[in-house]
C-alpha cells in the first residue's frame, strides 16, 4: 500500500498490540496505530479521528467485538471492520462476517493480517470508487431525463406554435384566391408558390415531430387491424398531386391477430406510400403502389412496391441517413426514410430497399407480431381507452 495507514484497534493487550505492528512492519506497511479498550475512546476515535482501518478484539473487560461491530456499522464509515482474536468457533466467525465485519484473523496466524488489510482496503476502495461512478451517472440520468423533458416540450411548442399560424395563412391564401378570382387571377401563380412553400414547411415540422415522438414515446402495444391501417392512410394522400394517376393494389393476409405499436406502423406507412406517390414515373402508362402484407404469429412480413423514378443503386446504402436525399427532385428535409428506420428498430423489426434507376423501388419490412404473453411483457400494453386516445392523438398531429 503506498498510502499510510491509519489504523484503529480495539485492544485490551499493549502486548498484542506490538506483534501485530510488527507483523505489519514486516511487511513493509506504511501505518500509524491507535488503541482503544472501551467503549467511550472505541466511539470517540470513530467520530474524531481519521481512520482507514479497524482491528477490533473479540473480548475486552468490559467490551466485545460484536458491540463494537453494531456501533461501526451505526456510523455510518465505509472502512475495512477486521476481527483480530484468539480461538473463536468458525459459527461466531460466519455470523461476524454476514453481520457486516470484512474479515477476521485469528492470532494464532497474524501472518495472515497484512493481506486481509490490503485486500479489505481495496476492496473498500473499489466500492467507493463504484458508488461514486453509480451517483454520477445517477446524475446524469437525472440531468439527461430533464434534458429530454424539456425538449419534448420543446418540440411539441414549437410544432403547435409554428403550425397553427402556418394553418392560418394558408386559410388566408384561399381567400385571397377567392378575390383574386373575382381580378382575373393575376396573383394565382404566386398564391401556388406560397401555398407549395407553406405546405413544405408544414411537412418538414411533421417530420421532427414523428422524429421526436419515436425517439422518446414507448411503444404502446395494441390489437391492429392491419388493413384499416393502410386504408387509412391511402385515404389521407389521395389528394397529393399524381395520386389518383396510380393504381393501388392491396394484399392483406391475417392468419392471426396483429399486435404492435398503431402509432409507428401508421408513421412508417405515411411515408413509404407518400414518397411512392411524390415519386411515381409521369413517363409510365400505368404508374402502380403495391402492398403485400402477410401476417403470421411471429410477424408480419410487408413489401411496398412501386415503378416510381426509382433510386441509383450507389445512394441505397444512404437512403436511411439523416437529412440524405437520392434525387434533386426531392423537396423534403431528409427525414422521412431515416424516420422509417427509427420506427422500424423501435418495433424490434428489419427493413430493406431495393430500387434501380427507371424501375421503381421495393421496400421490405418485416416486425414482430406482440400477440404472445412472452413478447408483451417487454412493452407498455394500450388499454382499449389508452389505444383510443393515441388514435387521437395520431390524427391531430398530422
Amino acid at each position: 500500500m503506498e498510502k499510510n495507514l491509519k489504523i484503529l484497534v480495539l485492544e485490551d493487550m499493549e502486548d498484542d498490540l506490538e506483534l501485530i505492528e510488527y507483523i505489519l512492519t514486516d511487511a513493509n506497511l506504511d501505518f500509524t496505530t491507535k488503541r482503544v479498550d472501551n467503549r467511550y475512546e472505541f466511539i470517540a476515535a470513530l467520530h474524531d479521528d481519521q481512520i482507514d482501518v479497524i482491528l477490533s478484539d473479540h473480548s475486552l473487560p468490559q467490551f466485545n467485538s460484536q458491540e463494537a461491530l453494531a456501533i461501526y456499522l451505526e456510523s455510518g464509515l465505509k472502512i475495512p471492520f477486521i476481527l483480530v482474536t484468539g480461538a473463536v468457533s468458525e459459527e461466531f466467525a460466519v455470523n461476524a462476517l454476514k453481520q457486516g465485519a470484512d474479515d477476521y484473523v485469528l492470532k494464532s496466524n497474524l501472518t495472515r493480517l497484512p493481506s486481509a488489510i490490503i485486500n479489505a482496503v481495496r476492496q473498500r476502495e473499489a466500492e467507493a470508487a463504484k458508488m461514486m461512478a453509480n451517483d454520477a451517472m445517477r446524475r446524469q440520468y437525472d440531468e439527461l431525463m430533464k434534458i429530454n423533458k424539456e425538449l419534448d416540450s420543446f418540440v411539441y411548442s414549437v410544432s403547435h406554435n409554428l403550425r397553427a399560424p402556418l394553418r392560418s395563412v394558408l386559410g388566408l391564401i384561399n381567400l385571397a384566391r377567392m378575390e383574386d378570382e373575382k381580378r382575373g387571377n393575376f396573383f394565382n401563380e404566386y398564391f401556388g408558390m406560397m401555398e407549395n412553400s407553406m405546405n413544405k414547411l408544414d411537412d418538414t415540422l411533421k417530420e421532427i415531430l414523428d422524429y421526436s415522438r419515436n425517439a422518446r414515446q414507448d411503444l404502446t402495444v395494441e390489437k391492429i387491424n392491419i388493413r384499416q391501417l393502410v386504408t387509412d392512410n391511402l385515404e389521407r394522400m389521395q389528394y397529393m398531386p399524381g395520386s389518383e394517376k396510380i393504381v393501388k393494389d392491396i394484399s392483406v393476409e391475417e392468419n392471426y391477430p396483429f399486435w404492435s405499436d398503431k402509432y409507428r406502423l401508421s408513421v412508417i406507412f405515411n411515408n413509404i406510400i407518400s414518397n411512392a406517390i411524390k415519386y411515381y414515373d409521369e413517363a409510365k402508362a400505368q404508374p402502380y403502389l403495391r402492398i403485400s402484407i402477410q401476417v403470421s404469429r411471429e410477424r408480419a412480413h410487408m413489401e411496398f412496391e412501386d415503378n416510381g423514378i426509382g433510386i441509383d443503386p450507389a445512394y441505397l446504402s444512404k437512403v436511411f441517413d439523416m437529412f440524405f436525399r437520392a434525387t434533386h427532385n426531392n423537396d423534403g428535409a431528409g427525414l422521412g426514410l431515416y424516420i422509417v428506420q427509427e420506427a422500424v428498430e423501435k418495433l424490434k423489426g428489419t427493413v430493406e430497399i431495393k430500387s434501380g434507376l427507371q424501375t421503381g423501388t421495393t421496400f421490405i419490412i418485416d416486425v414482430p407480431n406482440l400477440s404472445t404473453h412472452e413478447q408483451l411483457s417487454d412493452y407498455q400494453t394500450a388499454t382499449p381507452l389508452e389505444a383510443g386516445t393515441n388514435a387521437l392523438r395520431g390524427h391531430h398531429s398530422s
